[in-house]
């Protein structure tokens, strides 16, 4: 099992100020650090020799917007969607990557005032087959992400993110299970996990408020009891959202401080995360 920060807590891309960030967090006993890969233009194979020469490992993410939708009814936007999320996974591997995470199946934040219609979903799985199978190629592994219904409305629980990945059929499209989104939209969030365990090759640990995980609602003992249940040994990575950021503030309404400092949510969630799964 690998312990990773998400570094949206700090920035949606990579640059030179970042450094002191990241040494703070090997100091602090991280394994690795989730690098947001939005800017597709950046030298990731510089920033992937950077992290190693700090003995940092790490997981990637990447997100869907209305310009390149793959669920789009113009098979233009549904092309560009397919070729941003290609251009995403090329730059996994050269930063060193193996898994890339996120709600790539569908425009974050986009919506149509209905549910997924069938064809929706047909270009969904489209689109993923063919970006399952470039994955492949490059050696990095999919991992779909579902979210709250007020952030998509595409693939917003367990259930239909399995049947999902049925669908699409292919070894390196799987999913990732999140505490944040399970704990508003599944009636039982540990079953949930449960389902969800032959196709997870991420979590998320975030708390109800996005701030320091143990300082919320979650039910903590009973989730990290069922990834023991489950045999998960994966990556864990905490995922928390501050004000530093007014784009990643607006996509996920955090309109307060939820938290001392980042160093201090940093290092209490490391702590949290050790002991509770060793309990």
């Amino acid at each position: 099992m690998q312990f990773g920060m998400n570094l949206l807590l700090w920035t949606d891309h990579l640059h030179d100020g970042l450094l002191p960030v990241l040494e703070m967090l090997k100091r602090q006993g991280w394994d690795g650090v989730e690098i947001p890969v939005l800017d597709l233009s950046l030298n990731y194979a510089e920033w992937g020799k950077r992290l190693r020469d700090l003995d940092l490992r790490c997981t990637a993410a990447t997100a869907r917007t209305a310009a390149d939708n793959p669920i789009s009814p113009d098979a233009k936007i549904r092309a560009a969607g397919v070729e941003a999320t290609k251009r995403a996974l090329d730059c996994c591997a050269a930063l060193g990557s193996k898994l890339l995470i996120g709600p790539f199946h569908s425009a974050l934040g986009e919506f149509s005032g209905k549910m997924p219609t069938a064809d929706e979903w047909k270009w969904g799985i489209e689109s993923m087959r063919q970006v399952s199978e470039y994955a492949g190629k490059v050696g990095v592994t999919l991992a779909i992400e579902f979210l709250n219904r007020f952030e998509c409305y595409l693939l917003n629980h367990v259930a239909d993110t399995v049947k999902f990945l049925k669908d699409v059929n292919h070894p390196n499209c799987r999913m990732m299970y999140d505490t944040f989104h399970a704990n508003i939209e599944e009636k039982d969030p540990i079953a949930a996990l449960h389902a969800a365990a032959p196709y997870t090759v991420m979590i998320h640990i975030s708390e109800n408020d996005r701030g320091t995980p143990g300082q919320g609602n979650i039910p903590w003992k009973e989730t990290f009891q069922a990834i023991k249940d489950v045999k998960y040994d994966g990556w864990i990575v905490v995922e928390a959202f501050g004000l530093a950021l007014p784009a990643v503030q607006a996509a996920t309404k955090i309109w307060r401080r939820m938290y001392e400092s980042e160093e201090q949510l940093s290092r209490d969630a490391l702590a949290f995360l050790r002991t509770g799964l060793k309990k």
